[in-house]
């Protein structure tokens, strides 16, 4: 640094100035500062600046004391009075030597002939310079190296604000960082974009940052390699989501535009629509497709075919190719196939050809040597032509996809199958009986194949009862089905022997035993292994009396005529397979008219709350019963089930009905053969004042033959009783356990053929155990025309 008088004299002289020209401050304070430059000549422009007292900077030719010439980068700055009249300059050098002022230029040079489009930001004058490459970059306007106003970025500039924003941040913040920019242009086309590396540029004199350098690299094929990696790695989360085959489809279209493709069609074959798998190999051209999926970018026609239309495409169009060959065909306006299928429309789509369409893909759906369908991608005016790199990403898509579309129908296909077994396992129509009105839904869970083992039944017993139950085998699939069939079939022969609900649910553990013991021995999976809960009632219309039993099943809920509806206490006993343990019979008085509800687990289990607040809600619900109970099974599950169950649900509804006096007569019997005539007697007149008179003559064979053995082979005391009601059964019970066996009487036997005889008049016969001994009881049509 050198100070110079307004007269041009040099008034100051630093360290630096002695190092940089090699003279001494006595060698040079007071001499004209002319003595310094060569032939005494100041630079163009700095001598006018010295009068006018202006700032300068520019370039100099300098004496150096041994001689030798230098030319110094200078910067005159003027230095003021008070009263504002000029003082002294101030002289600074920006360079020390010829060499390092050769080694500026050369930076320069480099910096304006670099192959990689380079700029500095400088944060004092605000303005940009730009190498040539960046300019020719430059939106693509060519142009030579310069400067360029910072304003000029906020406009039609190359960079966006965010470019801006980052540069600001840079410059504040001195550290490193990196922008990525996009080109705007359509989705579909090849976009060009640039990495720019930019860091804070430091003042060697201050150490502050002075402005901010830039680096742009063209990374379109590395953008474009993410973007279709991005594209495939959304079509792994998306495709196969719902074991849906049209939703799927339809998210390969909305994938696919406007980023891969303007106009995306997807056609399956109509037989893989119906859930049927189609025939190995390529498709036959001729073969009906049913449009299941299409998507265009805004502005571009949509084809005229409907989703849900069957269609064919000609034989000469992409598609065609596409099905019969089953490789990707990628076509154009310079193949005559194309131009003919475009004229008519891409996929239908009359206003095609209007559009621009100029290249199509089309791509075969196809999984495990199967053909689904096919997929088609058509781009438009303004976005590029395919290329080999995108045929291998239409390739990937339609892979997934196809895939996805054939695990779905797979899957339905297996659902449908797992369904038709259970249901085929599950009562279809209950038989008439007259104690309760019933009404029952089974829903299966939404998931695949993954049926439940729920299951309910309606089982009519001797003497006008019947047997209600519910059950539910642990776990899902064809292992619980199967063990559910096998429970409901054991049920129902258990149930035939009439056995009170506590044994029977003793004897259906120990058969899940004996089946979980056997699955043990043949090292079975534990799949073939049988759990299971199980709630087991019998009501008998006459008493009014439900007796039920439980094996770790969900409590039932009565809805009583008043209109007040509670859970009824159980003591539930272990599940099925268990073992050990006992069943407690539970005995509930239900007036006429009471709804009892049966159902599942799933009913009322929910995540997020417990057993007990499902049971309130089942309780609220089933106050809420019309006289339909349709409609009421309806009700319950809208209120109780969220959209998506977690579970099978299996609800059987069943509203008590009773039998009056005026259709029930009982007496007690001596144990003495004389009253078997009295009985009779006593029968045939209840059966005249029920109208039934036709119906005397069998009736007495039966009550003879019955009350006889009673009183050969009983104990007292004895019981007749007639009920009247959609049969005419006849029941005689006494103290003795021994029941009577059928047996074919020989030629000379004086007995054996009673029992024959009631077999061959009534429609059945049977004997069940009561808590006192035994009831054998007869039933038999009623006369035609009878009450």
């Amino acid at each position: 640094m050198a100070i110079i008088s307004v007269g041009g004299m040099v008034t100051g002289w630093s360290a630096g100035a002695r190092k940089l020209l090699g003279y001494r401050p006595p060698e040079i304070v007071g001499h004209p500062v002319s003595d310094l430059l060569i032939n005494g000549e100041y630079p163009e422009v700095a001598g006018a600046c010295l009068a006018d007292a202006r700032q300068w900077s520019g370039t100099a030719a300098v004496r150096h004391r041994d001689g030798r010439r230098i030319d110094l980068p200078l910067r005159l700055h003027p230095t003021f009075r008070d009263d504002g009249t000029t003082q002294a300059f101030v002289v600074t050098a920006t360079a020390g030597t010829g060499e390092a002022e050769s080694d500026r230029r050369m930076v320069e040079w480099a910096f304006a002939q670099s192959s990689i489009a380079l700029s500095t930001y400088s944060t004092t004058s605000r303005s940009w310079q730009w190498n040539a490459v960046a300019v020719e970059s430059r939106q693509g306007q060519a142009g030579e190296a310069g400067s360029w106003p910072y304003s000029d970025m906020l406009g039609g500039g190359r960079f966006d604000e965010g470019f801006l924003r980052c540069v600001r941040r840079v410059a504040e913040e001195a550290r490193p960082s990196r922008y990525e920019h996009l080109a705007p242009a359509a989705p579909s086309a090849h976009r060009r974009a640039w990495t720019i590396e930019m860091w804070p540029v430091r003042s060697p004199d201050t150490g502050r940052v002075a402005g901010v350098g830039a680096a742009a690299f063209d990374s379109t094929e590395q953008v474009a390699a993410r973007q279709r990696l991005a594209l495939l790695n959304e079509a792994g989360s998306r495709f196969g989501a719902t074991l849906n085959v049209r939703r799927t489809v339809q998210e390969l279209a909305h994938l696919a535009v406007p980023r891969f493709a303007d106009s995306v069609t997807v056609d399956l074959l109509d037989s893989v629509t119906r859930g049927k798998e189609p025939p190995p190999g390529p498709a036959d051209a001729t073969v009906a497709l049913r449009r299941v999926a299409q998507q265009t970018a805004d502005g571009v026609p949509e084809a005229d075919t409907e989703i849900g239309e069957v269609d064919t495409y000609p034989p000469h169009s992409p598609p065609a190719h596409a099905l019969t060959s089953g490789r990707t065909v990628l076509c154009g306006t310079d193949d005559p196939d194309f131009t003919r299928w475009i004229a008519a429309g891409v996929g239908g789509s009359g206003a095609a050809a209007e559009h621009g369409f100029h290249s199509v893909m089309a791509t075969p759906l196809r999984a495990r040597g199967l053909t689904l369908g096919v997929v088609v991608f058509a781009r438009a005016a303004g976005s590029n032509p395919y290329a080999q790199d995108d045929l291998l990403l239409a390739e990937e898509l339609a892979s997934r996809a196809a895939g996805s579309v054939d695990n779905a129908g797979r899957v339905s296909r297996e659902r449908a199958n797992a369904l038709t077994f259970q249901r085929s396992l599950l009562p279809r129509h209950f038989p008439k009986q007259a104690a309760v009105e019933v009404a029952h839904r089974y829903l299966p869970i939404g998931r695949g194949a993954e049926v439940g083992g729920d299951w309910f039944d309606v089982v009519p017993l001797s003497g006008t009862r019947v047997a209600l139950v519910v059950g539910d085998v642990v776990g899902h699939g064809i292992h619980a089905s199967a063990a559910m069939g096998r429970l409901r079939t054991a049920v129902r022969t258990l149930a035939g022997v009439d056995l009170p609900p506590d044994e029977l649910l003793t004897h259906l553990d120990e058969l899940v035993t004996h089946l979980t013991s056997d699955s043990d021995d043949r090292n079975e999976p534990d799949p073939g292994q049988i759990g299971a809960t199980c709630l087991y009632a019998v009501y008998d219309p006459v008493s009014r009396i439900c007796t039920m039993a439980s094996a770790g099943h969900v409590p039932p809920v009565v809805l009583f005529p008043d209109g007040t509806a509670r859970v009824v206490q159980l003591t539930p006993g272990p599940i099925l397979g268990v073992g050990g343990l006992p069943f407690e019979p539970t005995e509930l008085e239900l007036p006429e008219g009471s709804l009892l509800s049966l159902y599942t687990d799933g009913l009322i289990e929910a995540r997020g709350h417990d057993l007990g607040v499902g049971l309130e809600r089942l309780c609220g619900a089933l106050a809420s019963a019309e006289p339909s109970l349709n409609v009421t099974c309806d009700i319950i599950l809208r209120a109780l089930l969220p959209e998506s169950p977690a579970d099978d649900v299996a609800l059987l509804l069943a509203r008590t009905r009773a039998l009056h006096t005026d259709q029930v007569a009982a007496w007690s019997l001596p144990s003495d053969p004389a009253i078997v005539a009295d009985a009779r007697a006593q029968a045939s007149r209840q059966l005249a004042t029920w109208g039934l008179s036709d119906a005397a003559s069998i009736t007495e064979l039966v009550v003879s033959e019955l009350v006889t053995n009673a009183i050969r082979y009983g104990d007292a005391p004895i019981g007749l009783r007639l009920i009247r009601d959609r049969t005419l059964i006849c029941e005689v019970s006494d103290a003795s356990s021994t029941s009577p066996h059928l047996r074919r009487a020989r030629t000379y036997d004086e007995g054996g053929r009673g029992l024959h005889m009631v077999t061959q008049l009534t429609q059945g016969w049977g004997t069940r155990q009561t808590p006192t001994g035994k009831t054998i009881w007869a039933e038999q049509r009623l006369p035609a025309g009878g009450p």
